[in-house]
């Protein structure tokens, strides 16, 4: 059975839920989890764990997404990009330096309040489904933090350009845009949206559907499979001897004494076995002088 990531270009108009279930009848295999929802429009990298690797999908220490997002000043739709209703257009004029001048409010650290129509859960319910019955609720703003904002391309006579966003998990990107369109006075959609980046992976890692399916029928789907351990490349690594791989696999606690390489300033690792291959993750407990077992991934 193959266990691992799949990085998978996905296709517009696909949700991250239709691509689990195409690759599902691609692979022939149920045990599938994605990283990272993108919505139908967007386009771009989105990382499939299979068989065990899906107990990853919720413990990836790099969260951080990068996109290149089209935009249009001038109108606010419902749902904030191109697919929605129109519901407001403005004729006002924007240079490219007063854009230029605002997008530095919208980097570090900010609250953003979840659209309506997102994935986002309210008293157990999807807002989207709220949205689509013409009901909208409150929502409470949440932090996020965008660390690059770039103005690639504007064309100032058709009011449209080009961003490219280097972000934390969770942000809206339309939202960014119609915020931006609110702060000019003019509004403004998302007409367009492609996620080069996320979790450490890139466009260059990711293979369409066709590939995949090729790749199957080759008999060489590992060739396209990524190892577990990519994902936490980013965490220090922790080699254990033969008696302690076989109590961490038990879920023992060690004692960090007798633990090579471990960082006073560092909680979470990637730990290997005596024969170097991947186990999972531990967080080092400095008070009590022990490591926990994170999560056993092989």
């Amino acid at each position: 059975m193959m266990n691992g990531i799949l990085c998978v270009n996905k296709p517009q108009d696909f949700t991250s839920f239709d691509v689990v279930a195409k690759l599902r009848g691609i692979l022939g295999m149920k045990r599938l989890g994605h990283g990272g929802t993108l919505d139908p429009m967007a386009t771009g990298v989105l990382p499939v764990f299979v068989g065990t690797a899906t107990k990853a999908c919720d413990i990836m220490p790099d969260n951080t997404k990068s996109y290149r997002a089209g935009f249009r000043l001038g109108q606010t739709s419902d749902t904030q990009d191109v697919t929605g209703k129109i519901v407001q257009v403005s004729d006002r004029n924007v240079g490219a330096s007063e854009l230029a001048d605002i997008i530095p409010q919208f980097t570090g650290k900010i609250m953003q309040l979840p659209p309506m129509y997102s994935a986002v859960q309210v008293n157990g319910k999807r807002l989207y489904d709220l949205a689509r019955q013409g009901i909208e609720v409150e929502r409470t703003p949440r932090e996020i933090f965008v660390e690059n904002l770039v103005l690639e391309e504007y064309d100032e006579n058709l009011r449209e350009g080009i961003l490219s966003i280097d972000c934390s998990k969770g942000t809206y990107i339309r939202t960014i845009i119609s915020d931006i369109g609110e702060k000019l006075g003019c509004g403004a959609i998302m007409t367009s949206l492609v996620r080069t980046a996320s979790g450490g992976f890139t466009l260059e890692n990711c293979f369409t559907f066709e590939e995949i399916r090729i790749a199957c029928g080759e008999d060489r789907l590992g060739d396209l499979i990524l190892p577990i351990e990519k994902v936490f490349e980013s965490l220090p690594k922790l080699r254990l001897g033969e008696a302690q791989t076989r109590m961490y696999r038990n879920g023992v606690k060690l004692d960090l004494a007798r633990i090579h390489n471990i960082k006073r300033d560092c909680e979470t690792y990637a730990v290997y076995g005596c024969d170097g291959g991947f186990i999972g993750t531990a967080s080092a407990d400095f008070e009590q002088n022990i490591l926990r077992v994170g999560k056993n991934l092989t």
